[in-house]
């Protein structure tokens, strides 16, 4: 009994090592953004033949029983499973081998006496099928690393145990069991790691002629490969995780906030001088029907451009109050525009340099550019072959907010 609790206090000392090792620690260094925190998700859901994984491995049990003195006995493992993302993955497993324990009285699986121990050996064998919900704790709490040396991983398992006799011995029982466990997972390549599976079976006493619940722990120790392709990948998106603000990043915010306030009553007069200059342009395009010649269809446009709608600042689609102006601008100058022939539209996007970096601002340009050209060609049907998108990050302004808009030009 001494030699049992040694090696599975042993066992126990080790996980607790690397758990608390400062390389353990070290692991996280190539997992953290420029502010040092951790990153996490969300990830792309994989294929179904990726992140499967086979593992096989060999060590010890105890048979734990009221009434009966434990033994150690050999027990193997082996299982196959999947990770659904990197923190959640199930598995199907074996485990099984020989049993033992000490008894007062002789029985099916022991009638010898020892006259060492004075006592009978019981030994039978055993078969664990069981299926286990794994829960990757390394990933979970300090976000998903391809390349960690160490992952811990707890699990919960329930399944079919059956004992038999061993030695011709004409002896067998079938129960149910469950328990929990640990497996710990050593990174060695790409494909290759070293497992070790420590776990707890708790099945009915009964299973081998005793009462009561009985229990089996076991630490076994192998190897595990991965099959397909062995990673996972964070969803790319427009614009970076929102993150933490400090005091000072939320009075910016407000008052940006209220910088907008201001720019949307702009907007409002400019919508009025557009319809102004909308009614100007039917009066004269009634005078030029009656015109014994017609002008240059461009002088006639030349003054409309540029048209501008306005984006909220990070933001990539417009407001509802900017759709209905890009509507307005659509169906007021550019259908005008559309019924002239070789005349091409450019949808220019741009972002304010005063907020974010550069390249954040480049890439939030371009989906505003793209965003307009998507409305143009797929509401409006104005050919693709019409309109150009072009991008660019504007120098600050006084006016940064005037800054963050798509510029229509013919």
């Amino acid at each position: 009994m001494k030699r049992l609790r040694f090696l599975f206090g042993a066992a126990a000392l080790a996980a607790v090592a690397l758990t608390a090792s400062p390389d353990a620690g070290a692991q996280e260094n190539g997992n953290r953004d420029e502010n040092g925190k951790v990153v996490r998700g969300p990830y792309e859901t994989n294929r179904f033949g990726d992140n499967w994984f086979i593992g096989a491995g060999g060590g010890i049990n105890v048979f734990l029983n009221d009434g009966y003195k434990a033994k150690i006995g050999p027990s193997i493992d082996a299982s196959v499973g999947k990770w659904f993302t990197p923190a959640v993955g199930m598995r199907v497993g074996y485990s099984g081998l020989t049993a033992n324990s000490w008894a007062d009285a002789p029985s099916a699986l022991g009638n010898v006496l020892d006259t060492e121990e004075k006592m009978y050996l019981q030994k039978f064998g055993y078969m664990y099928f069981h299926g286990d919900f794994l829960w990757n704790m390394s990933n979970a709490v300090g976000g998903y690393k391809e390349t960690r040396f160490w992952n811990m991983i707890p699990y919960v398992h329930a399944g079919f145990f059956r004992a038999y006799g061993l030695d011709d011995v004409d002896y067998s029982n079938n129960e149910l069991a469950m328990g929990v466990g640990t497996l710990h997972n050593l990174r060695l390549g790409e494909r290759l790691s070293m497992i070790i599976d420590m776990k707890a079976i708790v099945v009915n006493g009964r299973v081998h002629g005793g009462e009561g619940a009985a229990m089996l722990p076991s630490v076994t120790m192998g190897l595990a490969v991965n099959l397909g392709w062995p990673g996972f990948l964070r969803t790319s998106t427009v614009l970076a995780a929102v993150e933490s603000a400090t005091a000072g990043e939320i009075a910016a915010l407000e008052a940006a906030s209220l910088a907008l306030e201001a720019a949307n009553v702009a907007l409002a007069e400019n919508n009025t001088q557009l319809q102004n200059q909308n009614n100007e342009l039917n009066k004269q395009m009634a005078s030029m029907t009656n015109a014994p010649s017609a002008p240059d269809p461009m002088e006639v446009l030349s003054g409309l451009s540029p048209a501008t709608v306005y984006f909220n600042i990070g933001q990539t689609v417009l407001t509802v109050d900017e759709m209905q102006h890009l509507d307005y601008i659509v169906k007021n100058i550019l259908s005008k525009v559309s019924q002239q022939d070789k005349v091409y539209i450019t949808v220019m996007g741009s972002a304010d340099s005063n907020t974010g970096t550069q390249k954040r601002n480049e890439t939030i340009s371009a989906a505003r550019g793209k965003y307009i050209a998507d409305i143009l060609t797929g509401k409006y049907g104005i050919s693709k072959d019409r309109v150009v998108v072009k991008s660019e990050v504007v120098k600050a302004t006084a006016d940064p907010e005037l800054d963050r808009a798509v510029e229509i030009t013919f």
